[in-house]
């Protein structure tokens, strides 16, 4: 039945069930979001309007809660008068009406049907729930800004491959894409950028036209209630103490005033770690708590993303004010003094009943009780943090970041880092090996990353994520054997069919043959890395 990803149990039988005109909807109590959904989805595909119909009847899917499956559990059951789908929670009856999608074939994702279209449906019974309750993907729109409808339709393609959490990178050195009304120029200065390196850092090319864009707040509120009803968290990340040089250009006096003149900084136009952080003052705790506040009633989720990633401490060496900043906290050195910085919002934002997640160079200097980890430099950040008692969330560089390259061919289009195949990332185990039974049960989970610095636009970020993404979206949610036993070869068999099924979804993705000659970029440097990738 080439679905992906891969149910935990499948039964087939002879025959299948025919949806007509007449097929309608029987939503259970806290099943009216997924039936609100399928009319607006299944019905544009298939012309049917899917009323509301009762369980007597015949041509009927019933959607209902069932006590006793766990909440993202569910039991799909296509029988010759009608189909059950049935869920630990809404969220497990969501995803078992996106199977029921997948098994209705391609043209079930279109947006308007097809003549003479038939619908059918083989009788089967699946019994499925996902292995990690971190699902994740994390999209970069900090570096190339992607427009609202871009990410709603990326909101789809998570929900399309039962991924549940959306990882919204909102700021970095190179734009401010979230507004906060207490701080507009924010939004003003700092979401928009006079040019734009074009390729790798090292690359003589450039783009010489603005760069911006930015969310109001009401469209962060449709994000995120776009995203609820597809039963997928949405995690904002704010980046302290690196990573602000867009905060600084629009608000000089978060810089270390007393090393750099700050008043000359713009939005960053190129790539790579930036020597201008957040002074450690009191009035740059003060300007991102007003940040935080803002942010915090935007969006609900649980994790309040910090960064923490890639903050050089050279300025806070040269600055006295740094320096007697360390002295007044009887603090060792600069990582303690960024540790505090981190500590300060993990205790702000815990009083607020919120926890806070950052980067694995956030261990360094000590870490709040309660932090959890995102592991990207490899799995060493996450084995120690789980080894302390933190919760993790599993995505290395080397493994699971879509932004590297997916071949070592030439055509391959600006590469960077290592190649990382479809095998590559089909084979990826997100928990490792030497945890404890008691230390895995902190991984959380596991998250592919989008950074965007290469990808321009959507076409771009489709062709990097697809079809890896659909690997590792199996790899989150299905029970796969260990790494070298895993049946890449039926996985490739069901993606033959799935390639269909993003056809009809409209992403671009890169065809197993190779990129198309438009999905090149001659000329442009890229940043390769030739080998395997470290293990560590």
């Amino acid at each position: 039945m080439d679905l992906i990803p891969l149910p935990h149990r499948t039964e087939r039988a002879e025959g299948f069930f025919e949806l007509g005109d007449g097929f309608g909807i029987e939503a259970g109590p806290g099943t009216e979001g997924t039936a609100r959904w399928l009319r607006a989805t299944l019905g544009a595909a298939t012309g049917f309007a899917l009323p509301p119909k009762k369980g007597d009847e015949y041509d009927v899917l019933h959607l209902s809660v069932r006590p006793g499956l766990d909440a993202e559990e569910y039991r799909l059951v296509v029988a010759p008068h009608g189909v059950h789908v049935q869920g630990g929670s809404p969220a497990g009856v969501f995803w078992g009406a996106q199977t029921m999608l997948q098994l209705l074939g391609p043209d079930a994702l279109r947006r308007a049907p097809l003549p003479g279209r038939t619908w059918r449906l083989p009788l089967t019974e699946i019994r499925d729930a996902p292995r990690f309750r971190w699902r994740g993907v994390m999209l970069d729109v900090a570096r190339h800004f992607m427009p609202k409808d871009g990410v709603l339709r990326y909101l789809d393609l998570l929900a399309a491959h039962k991924l549940n959490v959306f990882h919204f990178h909102l700021t970095d050195d190179q734009g401010w894409r979230v507004e906060i009304r207490k701080y507009p120029r924010l939004t003003e200065v700092g979401s928009w950028r006079a040019r734009t390196k074009f390729g790798h850092r090292a690359s003589p090319l450039w783009e010489e036209k603005p760069h911006g864009g930015h969310y109001t707040q009401d469209d962060i509120r449709e994000i995120v209630a776009y995203a609820a009803e597809r039963h997928i968290t949405v995690v904002p990340e704010i980046d302290v103490p690196g990573h602000s040089q867009a905060a600084i250009a629009a608000y000089p006096e978060l810089g270390n005033t007393d090393v750099v003149d700050t008043t000359a900084l713009s939005v960053w136009d190129t790539w790579g770690i930036n020597p201008n952080v957040l002074a450690p003052t009191d009035n740059t705790l003060r300007f991102y708590e007003g940040v935080f506040e803002e942010v915090l009633e935007l969006f609900p989720s649980e994790f309040i993303h910090v960064g923490g990633d890639e903050c050089p401490k050279d300025q806070w060496r040269q600055s006295p004010a740094a320096q007697e900043r360390i002295r007044e906290l009887g603090l060792k050195d600069e990582d303690e003094l960024q540790a505090w910085f981190i500590g300060h919002f993990d205790s702000w934002l815990t009083a607020r009943g919120r926890r806070l997640i950052g980067w694995d160079e956030i261990l360094e200097g000590g870490l709040a009780k309660g932090a959890a980890v995102s592991s990207w430099r490899g799995y060493a950040g996450g084995v120690a943090a789980a080894r302390a008692g933190h919760d993790v969330v599993m995505c290395p560089e080397q493994q699971v970041y879509l932004d590297h390259r997916q071949d070592a061919g030439a055509d391959e289009p600006v590469p960077i880092g290592f190649v990382r195949t479809l095998e590559d990332v089909y084979r990826f185990e997100p928990v490792p090996a030497e945890l404890t039974p008691d230390e895995a049960r902190h991984v959380l989970g596991t998250q592919a990353n989008l950074w965007t610095e290469v990808m321009e636009d959507r076409a771009r970020v489709d062709y990097q994520a697809f079809p890896r993404l659909a690997a590792f979206a199996e790899v989150a949610w299905s029970g796969l054997p260990a790494p070298a036993e895993r049946d890449f070869a039926g996985f490739e068999r069901r993606l033959a069919a799935h390639y269909g099924r993003l056809d009809a979804l409209g992403v671009a993705y890169r065809p197993p043959t190779g990129p198309r000659p438009w999905q090149r970029r001659p000329g442009v440097p890229g940043r390769p890395i030739d080998g395997p990738p470290p293990n560590r």
